[in-house]
């Protein structure tokens, strides 16, 4: 029995690179697709949102010198490309997948309109968000709380390459240990990234719990979604 009736999925850009250096990793989707297929069997409402960093990241290399809202909007354009090719995936799993995007591009996707995507989840669809907020300065993490606040999800789960929130990071110190759960007071006093301040201030007003996990571990989406323990839960 799933423990969330709906949820928010926050992949980032960089998960659909799998091993290749940028772009989108055809093995990386299809699999990351197949555990999103196997929450949706349970009959779990999914909304997703995706990053760019795979393709185009508005605060990083490749935008140096450049407008930082103009940054943005390239971002913006990266998720919608991961957006359809996340679509397209899903849609040959058989899934039903509907892409809307927080800017408008007819031709290509439908806009986000909450009424919509809300019937979509009703429907059993899968909606994917993309172009995150619409508006620059605003991470795709922002979007993940805003549309998981929105759609009314009792969850954001945010997908990662670690298995958790860890004390310090992982790879560098051994030592370091994972949270089973954190208040999110306990990980702003210990900073700890979750999420960048905007995002993670936004699920704290909102009291929308944060929970992350490795989209790289095989069945653990599966796991949270019923509720085992499984990654880290940033809790008011």
């Amino acid at each position: 029995m799933p423990a969330y009736k709906r949820i928010l999925l926050k992949l980032s850009g960089e998960a659909l690179m799998g091993d290749d250096a940028f772009g989108i990793n055809r093995a990386t989707i299809v699999r990351m697709v197949e555990e999103i297929a196997e929450v949706t069997r349970l009959g779990v409402q999914v909304a997703v949102v995706i990053g760019g960093g795979n393709i185009f990241r508005g605060v990083a290399g490749g935008s140096v010198g450049m407008d930082r809202a103009t940054a943005d909007y390239m971002g913006m354009l990266a998720t919608v490309m991961n957006s359809l090719a996340l679509a397209d995936s899903m849609e040959k799993a058989g899934l039903t997948a509907r892409v809307m995007s927080a800017i408008s591009i007819e031709q290509v996707v439908e806009p986000y309109v909450r009424p919509k995507a809300l019937q979509y989840l009703e429907e059993g669809k899968v909606v994917i968000c993309a172009a995150g907020t619409g508006n620059p300065f605003f991470t795709t993490d922002t979007a993940a709380a805003l549309r998981g606040a929105e759609i009314g999800a009792e969850v954001v789960l945010k997908a990662t390459k670690v298995d958790g929130v860890y004390s310090a990071d992982p790879k560098k110190d051994p030592s370091a240990k994972l949270y089973a759960s954190i208040t999110f007071d306990e990980a702003m006093a210990k900073n700890l990234q979750v999420m960048d301040a905007t995002a993670f201030a936004l699920c704290r007003d909102q009291k929308l719990p944060i929970k992350v996990f490795s989209i790289f571990k095989h069945g653990a989406l599966r796991r949270v979604v019923l509720g085992a323990d499984e990654g880290t839960l940033v809790h008011v």
